[in-house]
């Protein structure tokens, strides 16, 4: 897609690129669509790209501006459903005025992304500009627009283009640190609106420490278990990357046919040399490692999030939403964790 030359000039410095996304995470979403699209080119620019669902961190919002400290720029995105930016992603800029490192935040680039599925995107890719602008922080040129579908993106070679154009002039706007006009929302806060300091309670700053030191935990708990997975379905007789009877029991114990449904499913796992093909046909389903006839989904899953499934620790729809590559039929998509209940009962 882009030159050697080209990625050889834009490699020279490493950025690192925070995703903030204050939607539901319908499978549907096109905003899903365009980050995860903005997320893949940006990783092609040897960007370190962190993405934070804040509909998963609900309970911990509150925390996440620390997550901006290692971050030379961020995207800001949300879904317009029926009106303004939703009710995560203003908590999460309320954290940021309350609890952000203002001088930290006055360094970084935000490029806010905003599809709407009924009127009011440009009020509020506007809404997050400004609310960028009031905390300090530095603007770059974003996405807006009405989309009913997501598919309607994916087979349109234009707005392709558009989304691929977008992330490259954040790119470029970061890593050319491009200077802009003052704002009137930051006189402001110069002004008018500088706030208070935020006194916390030793309690509330114990509490706020505990947060931190629990996600870390966790995460490396995850980790670990995940690791220990694997090295048991190894002495267990599997022989990992190239077995090519790895899942198959798996996805056989756990299938649930659907009337009338079919379909086929290539999925590529990058640590196997060739895909996992799933055929469904009504109640009938065959599956093996090869190359797909007609594949109605793609999909590009790791490892160890192929593991997670099978152990009914993550759906298929959670993997799309954590950026799983994944192309074709969505709705065929959303039947996917239908038919393979891991975790849970059949229908």
């Amino acid at each position: 897609m882009h030159s050697e030359a080209q990625k050889e000039v834009w490699e020279v410095w490493r950025l690192n690129i925070n995703i903030y996304y204050g939607g539901r995470g319908i499978i549907d979403d096109p905003t899903l669509f365009v980050i995860n699209k903005m997320q893949e080119i940006l990783e092609e620019l040897n960007v370190k790209v962190a993405r934070y669902n804040l509909y998963e961190a609900k309970n911990n919002i509150t925390t996440l501006p620390q997550t901006l400290k290692e971050a030379d720029g961020i995207i800001l995105a949300t879904t317009v459903e029926w009106y303004g930016i939703g009710g995560y992603m203003q908590q999460f800029l309320d954290a940021c005025w309350l609890f952000g490192d203002k001088e930290k935040i006055s360094k970084i680039y935000m490029c806010p992304v905003v599809m709407s599925t009924t009127y009011g995107e440009r009020e509020a890719k506007l809404n997050l500009s400004t609310a960028w602008e009031i905390l300090g922080g530095r603007p770059c040129s974003g996405i807006c627009g009405y989309i009913e579908n997501s598919l309607t993106l994916e087979m349109n070679e234009q707005y392709l283009n558009i989304i691929e154009k977008k992330a490259e002039n954040m790119y470029r706007t970061i890593n050319q640190h491009m200077f802009s006009f003052p704002a009137s929302n930051q006189a402001v806060r110069q002004r008018v609106a500088i706030p208070q300091n935020t006194t916390l309670t030793p309690q509330e700053s114990e509490q706020l420490s505990e947060y931190v030191s629990d996600d870390s935990y966790v995460q490396r708990q995850k980790e670990d278990i995940q690791e220990l997975a694997s090295l048991f379905r190894g002495l267990m007789g599997n022989e990992g990357a190239d077995n090519e009877e790895e899942y198959l029991t798996e996805f056989k114990k756990a299938f649930a046919p659907q009337p009338d449904f079919r379909a086929e499913y290539s999925i590529t796992i990058p640590e196997k040399p060739r895909k996992l093909i799933l055929t469904i046909k009504g109640p009938q389903m065959e599956i093996r490692y090869g190359q797909p006839d007609n594949p109605t989904v793609e999909m590009e899953i790791s490892r160890v999030s192929m593991e997670q499934i099978v152990n009914g620790r993550m759906t298929f729809q959670r993997a799309f939403m954590e950026g799983a590559k994944t192309r074709g039929d969505f709705k065929a998509l959303r039947v996917l964790d239908q038919i393979f209940p891991f975790g849970g009962e059949k229908n």
